[in-house]
């Protein structure tokens, strides 16, 4: 209770604009940062995860639809998981999936269950996460995919336009995995994107890999000072992104988007979307669980975790403690979970 009264406080306190999805800023100017240390230091993100209802249906898509590799498959149950995730009675059952250097990691909650997607969610509500996958050919990937049944979330691929230097020319589309959760294709023209793809762009794969995963934020400066000065991500990329592509790429009227890249020295990329229009998107429903199918959470490796312990009205604190998981399956042996200023939720983890 405590912890859902300090995220509702921090819920409250945010400003009233949205923020929803994009394409990636990664091709911005990389941006210097500011100065100061960070409370905790961030080496890496290891995974990009979400909570499904049917692990053996997900399996289906994310494998078949999708040419993720199943790297592990484990139940784990008992105290330190409980307090870890803020789910008393929690036994999950977690499967690792790889594509190229990165990995997607799915939850099914065996018991207790949690509740849906909430009804009518849109991409500028504050729930919203994805994660972009990099492909090679977006004609192909695109055909794939239809061949796989997805559920669409854009109205069709759209090319970016060239009068916006940062984003010109890179195509995306949005679509849906089994539970409702957004999922993004990107493909980066050359000279766009992380130089990596380009090098993986001329092998035989269509799918690379994980560039970023996306949040909507109510305000970039709030979310900045959680994700670059607690945790100490750099800022890569700026821009802002509206226009015809972007309302259908997004699916909605108006859009008019301010998005900011952050990485670690490895892993997935974090990328900050806030809807500077229209300003009608949702905040996180104060009570979101880990067994909700609404959650996803980033797990960033980390040092210093008790220094995230101090009050502090940037994040709420799920875990009442650093957890110690002992002989963890998952790769790490304490970590604690908390909640950013719009509820969306970072584990962090020490190897």
């Amino acid at each position: 209770m405590r912890n859902g009264l300090l995220l509702a406080g921090l819920l409250l306190a945010a400003p009233a604009l949205l923020g929803r999805v994009p394409v990636s800023a990664s091709a911005g100017t990389p941006s210097a940062g500011t100065g100061t240390t960070a409370a905790v230091s961030v080496a890496g993100v290891d995974t990009v995860g979400m909570t499904v209802a049917n692990m053996d249906r997900s399996l289906q898509f994310y494998t078949g639809a999708l040419p993720f590799q199943k790297e592990y498959d484990v139940e784990l149950a008992g105290r330190p998981w409980e307090q870890l995730e803020g789910v008393f009675g929690a036994r999950l059952r977690v499967v690792g999936l790889r594509l190229g250097d990165e990995r997607l990691e799915l939850t099914e909650y065996l018991t207790p269950r949690g509740r849906p997607v909430p009804a009518g969610s849109r991409g500028n509500d504050r729930w919203f996460q994805h994660v972009a996958i990099i492909v090679r050919d977006m004609d192909r990937a695109y055909a794939r995919l239809r061949e796989g049944g997805i559920v669409f979330a854009s109205t069709e691929p759209q090319r970016l336009p060239d009068w916006n230097p940062g984003a010109g020319g890179i195509k995306a589309f949005y679509f849906r995995d089994p539970d409702g959760h957004f999922l993004e294709v990107l493909e980066f023209p050359p000279g766009k994107g992380d130089a990596k793809w380009q090098r993986a762009a001329a092998g035989n794969s269509l799918f690379l890999g994980l560039d970023h995963t996306a949040i909507v934020v109510g305000d970039t400066d709030a979310s900045l000072a959680f994700y670059r000065d607690t945790l100490g991500l750099r800022v890569v990329g700026e821009g802002e992104n509206y226009g015809v592509e972007q309302e259908h790429l997004n699916n909605v009227f108006g859009v008019r988007l301010r998005i900011t890249t952050l990485r670690a020295a490895h892993g997935t990329g974090v990328e900050l979307l806030e809807y500077r229009a229209p300003r009608d998107g949702r905040p996180t429903p104060i009570d979101l669980k880990a067994n909700d199918l609404a959650h996803w959470q980033i797990t960033m490796q980390a040092s210093g975790l008790r220094q995230l312990l101090t009050p502090n009205r940037l994040f709420a604190l799920v875990s009442p403690d650093v957890t110690t998981i002992d002989r963890t399956p998952l790769g790490f042996s304490r970590g604690l979970l908390v909640r950013d200023p719009d509820g969306h939720a970072v584990r962090v983890v020490e190897h």
